[in-house]
């Protein structure tokens, strides 16, 4: 599957936020602060998993429904990727 240019940009975005968060470590920064950063870091993995998963289910589907089989299964993995992130 070739990745999106947006997927990867997302995920530059999470990069950054990492480096700050160690920035503020390294900083000294306040503690709430820091978790702070680490919970929006988290989110937008957690956001990034989900989008990298429906684009991929996406895709899986249509080729599923072009060879004229059932989705029920991609459908399944897909579900079963989204809950193992959690």
């Amino acid at each position: 599957m070739e990745y999106p240019r947006d997927m990867k940009n997302r995920l530059k975005r999470i990069e950054g936020q990492i480096r700050g968060v160690l920035r503020m470590m390294e900083e000294e920064k306040d503690c709430k602060d820091v978790i702070t950063q680490l919970s929006a870091a988290r989110s937008a993995v957690d956001r990034t998993i989900g989008y990298v998963v429906a684009k991929n289910l996406e895709a899986c589907i249509r080729a599923q429904t072009e060879k004229g089989e059932s989705a029920d299964d991609v459908i399944k993995e897909a579900v079963q990727m989204i809950v193992k992130s959690r």
